[in-house]
């Protein structure tokens, strides 16, 4: 069964530091395929200041609509591994990142174990929340049953952000 699903893609930090952090993020896209990772669109690329704002570098995000004969549980998992693949720390939280994928929705589903599904946090970050508007403009939350253009206009915060 092919399951489609949206993968936010972020990093502050470079894995490679001789090339961008847009380059880095495309690195981990094109690794994709190798774990049947297969991308259907991409969404544009934006600047974002880090959530909860601190004095860390602002982010480069993107998201990506996904297709995958995995479950979200495996899914979950080969994200985590592409993210140590690239030199993720899991040792503080919110902490500066190499890389940072979540998975945003996997085929509607409402899951409260790993991973949880929706991404519990989506509706309150605009590098989240206008990527998903680009490239899936009638996805509907799952649990709050609103539209992406309704989620934008009541939930998000005034995160500085900009399309690059």
């Amino acid at each position: 069964m092919i399951n489609t699903a949206f993968i936010s893609l972020g990093a502050n930090l470079k894995f490679d530091h001789k090339i961008s952090l847009r380059k880095n993020l495309e690195t981990v896209i094109n690794l994709f395929p190798k774990y049947n990772i297969y991308v259907k669109k991409i969404s544009n690329w934006y600047e974002s200041e880090p959530v909860p704002i601190s004095d860390q570098p602002w982010f480069i995000n993107t998201l990506v609509k996904i297709q995958t004969k995995n479950s979200p549980e495996k899914l979950i998992d080969l994200l985590h591994d592409i993210e140590n693949i690239f030199g993720r720390k899991r040792n503080i939280l919110n902490e500066a990142r190499t890389l940072d994928l979540d998975i945003i929705d996997f085929e509607g589903l409402i899951n409260k174990g790993q991973p949880v599904l929706p991404h519990p946090r989506m509706h309150l970050r605009y590098f989240v929340l206008l990527p998903m508007r680009e490239i899936e403009p009638n996805w509907v939350h799952p649990i709050f049953k609103k539209s992406i253009n309704d989620l934008i206009l009541e939930y998000a915060p005034k995160q500085k952000i900009r399309k690059i």
